[in-house]
């Protein structure tokens, strides 16, 4: 089963049980699936739909970190509820290391030489970690990599 097919499952479900904060989340999340496939003019990959839900998931660890700020643990309170029900559909992060030993594999196999190969490597990186590593780690990585440090 894709994991849209899931989130939609899952919303039946909320819906039959009356959860109400599963229901928002996963309304919201469907909802940018669908926008999302409206833009491409076609169905998306479970890669795509993971980016999305990845997206979903750092609005919400954004809205937490503002929330702290303007002191307002009631809303800190829901944006975490909708975050950690977000990660439920979103594989286990990698660390730093998995990043750095994926990047490497991938700069072997293009042959990259330095830094002018960096798209090059990046589009490959990305495409495959999407979702699973934030693209700010990934470029990190690579144009440490790339640099030779």
């Amino acid at each position: 089963m894709d994991i849209e097919q899931k989130l939609r499952n899952d919303l039946k479900d909320a819906l039959r049980s009356r959860d109400n904060l599963r229901l928002g989340v996963l309304r919201s999340a469907l909802s940018q699936v669908g926008y999302a496939q409206i833009g491409r003019n076609q169905p998306l990959s479970d890669g795509d739909v993971m980016g999305i839900l990845s997206k979903e998931a750092q609005q919400r660890q954004e809205s937490i970190e503002a929330y702290k700020k303007g002191n307002r643990p009631d809303l800190v309170a829901q944006e975490d509820a909708e975050l950690k029900l977000l990660q439920e559909y979103l594989p286990q992060a990698l660390s730093r290391d998995e990043v750095v030993e994926f990047a490497s594999r991938v700069v072997a196999e293009v042959g990259a030489q330095g830094p002018k190969d960096k798209g090059k490597v990046m589009s490959r990186v990305v495409a495959e970690l999407k979702g699973r590593a934030e693209g700010r780690l990934i470029n990190e990585v690579v144009t440490q990599l790339l640099s030779g440090d």
